[in-house]
Order: structure tokens, then C-alpha cells, then sequence
């Protein structure tokens, strides 16, 4: 799908603010009501929006810790990755999960209550993940950056 100014600017409005009205969307960029919910709809169906969801806050939930930990695995074959990662998906702790190029296979980014929690999340999930030889973990002191948006600048239309 191209995209022109007027998705761009659509779709900055929404990162912003996902609960805005179909009403106050068209207003913002500049449509009748009519053809904003077609081009939301084309944006929706396109696979541009993949979908709609509300930010939770971790430490709010109780997770105060987040780890982040690289897994080596036993090979990188298909099958091992599948296993793997049909494994790490039933983990509810685990809140990204990313095959890697370089030395570790996975980069994972846990939320935990604290480093009790955690270490029953290595004991029952981490280490029980087929295929894995390694685990290195680190956990972050402070965070400095967590979008959940990308900056969309219209002159790339």
C-alpha cells in the first residue's frame, strides 16, 4: 500500500492518541468523517495498523525488575528455533522476544516483581526452554527510552 500525507499524518495522530474519535481524527487531518474511516479501514486491512491496545505499566503491576537475557541454543536448525520459540511464547513473564544475528541466538525482555520472582522465572521457564545452552542475564538499572511509536515524518510520502 502507498502511503501519502494524509496517512502519515493518520497514523502519527493515532500513536498518539488511539482512542480518538473517528470525528476529531478527520478534523485533525483534514477529511470528512466518511473518508477518514475509509482510509482507516484500507490502513487496517493493508496491515499498515496492526492493531489496537492499551499500555500497561509494569511497575504499576508489580513487576519492578526487567531483565534482559540472551539465550544461546544447541543449533540454530528449523527445528530447534521452533521449539524454542513455540516454548518462550508461553511465558507470560516475557514481553519481547528477538532472533538474533551475532553470538547469542535470542535477546528476551523479562518483566519480574522483583529478583526472587526472577530467579523462578530462570528455574521454571528459562531454563526448562528446549534447545538452550547459555543464558546471560542483565537487569536494567533505570529506563531511559520505551516507545511504543515510531516518529512518521510526512516528507517521506
Amino acid at each position: 500500500m502507498a502511503l501519502d500525507r494524509i496517512d502519515f499524518a493518520i497514523l502519527d495522530t493515532l500513536q498518539k492518541d488511539g482512542r480518538i474519535s473517528n470525528a476529531s481524527l478527520a478534523e485533525k487531518v483534514g477529511l470528512s468523517q466518511s473518508a477518514c474511516s475509509r482510509r482507516l479501514d484500507q490502513l487496517e486491512k493493508s496491515g499498515v495498523i496492526e492493531g489496537y491496545h492499551a499500555r500497561l505499566s509494569s511497575g504499576a503491576l508489580g513487576h519492578k525488575m526487567t531483565a534482559i537475557v540472551h539465550i544461546s541454543l544447541s543449533g540454530q536448525f528449523e527445528k530447534s528455533l521452533a521449539e524454542f520459540e513455540a516454548a518462550i511464547k508461553r511465558c507470560p513473564n516475557v514481553l519481547s522476544c528477538h532472533l538474533m544475528s551475532g553470538e547469542y541466538d535470542y535477546v528476551l525482555r523479562i518483566a519480574a516483581r522483583d529478583l526472587e520472582d526472577y530467579e523462578r522465572i530462570h528455574k521454571e521457564w528459562l531454563t526448562a526452554m528446549p534447545h538452550v545452552i547459555k543464558i546471560n542475564s542483565s537487569f536494567a538499572l533505570r529506563e531511559v527510552v520505551d516507545r511504543t511509536w515510531m516518529g512518521i515524518k510526512p516528507e517521506l510520502a
